[in-house]
């Protein structure tokens, strides 16, 4: 039977004996079986899935991770790096075997890469690879290299012997920044390294890290990716609209638009749409999961700067920042006032002489009419006629 989709569970089993005893860096059984478990509701699955996973992370034998750098400014290693739950040392000590990472490594130039040999020899098919970076292609990919060796080298020999291939960040994803016109050095993304294996991406500039580590959590717990869309991207992550999900969704249903920054309706927080907010053509789940750990709002949309689609190929440093989006969805009614309509000066004294005659005509008519029917009641008109 399918864990993914078992609806009953024996939680007091899997809690064991001593559910507060450390298992892992200091974590307790029950704190892993609860993370594990919020891990399983984001990703739209059941809790039967959540508890497998924390059985597969506390098992004693870790996964290895290989994790290869290209063209890229290290920001999703940095966005890694301040993740809360797990930490990033809980991480790679207790949850993985970080074996190789151009950024974290303790060794540094050839016994690096000895090390990493070795460790790619040792875990041969067994080994996560992770992507961080676009790779370059143009004039046989010198732009990018390490130990001497190119990019399209390193990366095609690392996956050669992967288990699964994850590629974290837009750059790695589809080349990001370097590969924007006009691409002088032909950075594409790492499926097109290796176009016959496949590679998993989880785009973003920085993607969230939570969103790396549930799919690497998913891939060691049940052997095999997630649901991915048709770009490979992890549905429940890259499955709707940033549009949909934004916090100033009924401004823009409601037609209420900051038109430039600073504005009133800046200021009041509406829909940043016509300032170029690229969510309305934009898949990421940024409004839901934020950034940081720091709260609602920990986003760029929840700060007052739009969306740029960082998620997007065609999006992201391709269209011009403030450009208006193409909306996927429903439209913004045209008929809507705008934000920065000026205000009347009120009624002028005119107006009001003419509007003070008509009420005072009314209230005249209207008393008349109530003396007229008293009148006819005392004169006995409404009494019923008696047979003579």
């Amino acid at each position: 039977m399918d864990a993914t989709r078992t609806p009953q569970i024996d939680y007091s089993a899997c809690l064991g004996a001593d559910p507060g005893a450390p298992v892992r860096g200091g974590a307790t059984r029950r704190q892993v079986l609860q993370f594990c478990a919020g891990v399983a509701a984001t990703m739209g699955l059941s809790s039967a899935a959540g508890v497998r996973m924390a059985e597969a992370a506390m098992a004693p034998a870790r996964p290895p991770v290989i994790w290869l750098h290209g063209q890229e400014c290290t920001g999703c290693t940095e966005s890694l790096l301040r993740a809360t739950h797990p930490t990033v040392e809980s991480l790679i000590l207790d949850t993985i075997s970080l074996d190789y990472h151009d950024t974290l490594c303790v060794g540094a130039g050839q016994q690096a890469l000895d090390y990493k040999h070795a460790m790619m020899a040792k875990h041969k098919g067994a080994y996560v690879l992770v992507t961080e970076g676009g790779t370059p292609m143009k004039d046989g990919g010198i732009y990018c290299k390490v130990g001497g060796r190119t990019q399209v080298e390193l990366v095609r020999e690392a996956a050669e012997g992967a288990a699964a291939v994850i590629a974290i960040g837009s750059c790695a994803s589809w080349g990001g920044i370097q590969s924007a016109d006009p691409n002088p050095t032909g950075a594409v993304g790492t499926h097109a390294v290796i176009p016959g294996k496949l590679v998993i991406s989880v785009p973003g500039c920085p993607p969230s890290p939570y969103n790396f580590l549930s799919t690497l959590l998913y891939l060691l717990t049940f052997k095999r990716p997630p649901e991915l869309d048709e770009l490979n991207r992890p549905k429940f992550a890259y499955g709707r609209l940033i549009h949909d999900n934004c916090e100033r969704r009924a401004h823009f249903d409601a037609g209420r638009f900051a038109l430039e920054f600073g504005d009133q309706g800046h200021r009041q927080g509406f829909c940043l749409y016509k300032l170029g907010c690229k969510g309305p053509e934009t898949y990421a789940n940024c409004p839901a999961i934020g950034f940081g750990d720091v709260g609602f709002g920990s986003w760029p949309v929840g700060t007052g700067h739009p969306c740029y689609g960082c998620t997007e190929q065609a999006t992201a440093f391709r269209k011009p920042i403030y450009a208006l989006a193409t909306v996927k969805t429903l439209l913004p009614p045209t008929a809507y006032p705008q934000v920065g309509t000026q205000e009347g000066s009120g009624v002028s004294p005119g107006a009001a002489a003419v509007l003070g005659a008509v009420g005072g005509l009314a209230v005249g008519a209207g008393a008349m009419l109530l003396k007229q029917m008293g009148s006819a009641k005392q004169d006995g008109s409404d009494t019923p006629n008696k047979e003579d």
